[in-house]
């Protein structure tokens, strides 16, 4: 029978001010993304995934460590218990982008990964973090991951991760498919005039070179006070042949669902031999720090 798994990717605006309280603001996002979590329970969507620090707005645009208290433990924390439920309640797999506490001080950009009964299974931690201009002050608040490239063996599929910036890079996306990973999730956070002119050709190219399935996420319109630009949205699923199969709107809220036909991986990595034409033993020149 196909390997058919129904997925879902949320996009949403920020749901608060971002000078309210941080506790008020975390709710308020949970609060609308639950509608959308529910939405997708109800449609059967069966692995879902949200934005890149799903909980907040992105704080990163500026640097103040006011942004320190938005942290929480994954996986003793209140979100990601909170998804554990959602997960049992509609058999699904979750994966849950938020801003990590390892310990005082030690804070990662991560993504929880839930199976659909509820399981924690673990997390995949941002690798690559940027420190540009304009807005882009990740390095004050995240380390870089420690975790390298799991990925995850679900009810489902086997899932992976790359969180935003990480996409600029193909060896940890080439990683992901030698460590079997059929659906990659992506959760960013990214805005026009920087990298738009390459939302639909880098993640498609991975997807083509690795022969898996990309979900990439995007969140949604301009977050004051900072204004560092339109988040477009357009969050979308592409195939192994770097086809675009469902894609969200710019400008709205939105939960975009695909019918992810994983059989498609197979016939894919038949056709471009690309796992088996490899020649590693010639790539030692990446290693070069």
């Amino acid at each position: 029978m196909p390997r058919i798994v129904k997925c879902g990717l949320i996009q949403t605006k920020l749901a608060a001010k971002a000078d309210d309280p941080i506790e008020k603001i975390r709710q308020a996002q949970i609060e609308r993304t639950v509608k959308y979590i529910d939405q997708a329970g109800h449609q059967g969507v069966q692995m879902l995934c949200m934005q890149e620090i799903f909980t907040g707005p992105y704080f990163c645009a500026e640097q103040n460590p006011r942004w320190y208290d938005a942290v929480e433990h994954i996986p003793d924390g209140p979100t990601t218990k909170l998804m554990q439920e959602y997960a049992r309640k509609y058999k699904m797999v979750i994966i849950v982008p938020i801003y990590e506490e390892e310990d005082a001080g030690v804070y990662y950009n991560t993504a929880g990964v839930i199976d659909a009964d509820g399981t924690y299974l673990g997390k995949y931690r941002k690798n690559h973090i940027p420190h540009t201009a304009p807005g882009f002050w990740e390095k004050y608040y995240f380390r870089p991951g420690n975790l390298g490239y799991p990925v995850f063996n679900t009810k489902y599929a086997k899932v992976g991760v790359y969180i935003c910036y990480d996409r600029h890079f193909p060896e940890g996306a080439r990683e992901l498919g030698l460590n079997g990973a059929e659906v990659v999730f992506n959760p960013s956070a990214t805005v026009a005039g920087l990298s738009e002119y390459l939302w639909r050709l880098e993640q498609p190219a991975h997807a083509v070179a690795n022969g898996y399935f990309i979900g990439a996420i995007n969140r949604v319109g301009f977050e004051a006070p900072w204004n560092i630009g339109e988040f477009y949205g357009q969050s979308y699923f592409c195939d192994p042949r770097g086809q675009i199969v469902a894609i969200a709107k710019r400008d709205e809220d939105a939960l975009v669902t695909a019918d992810l036909d994983l059989d498609k991986i197979r016939e894919v990595r038949h056709t471009w031999q690309f796992y088996r034409d490899r020649r590693p033993e010639t790539y030692s020149g990446l290693c070069k720090l």
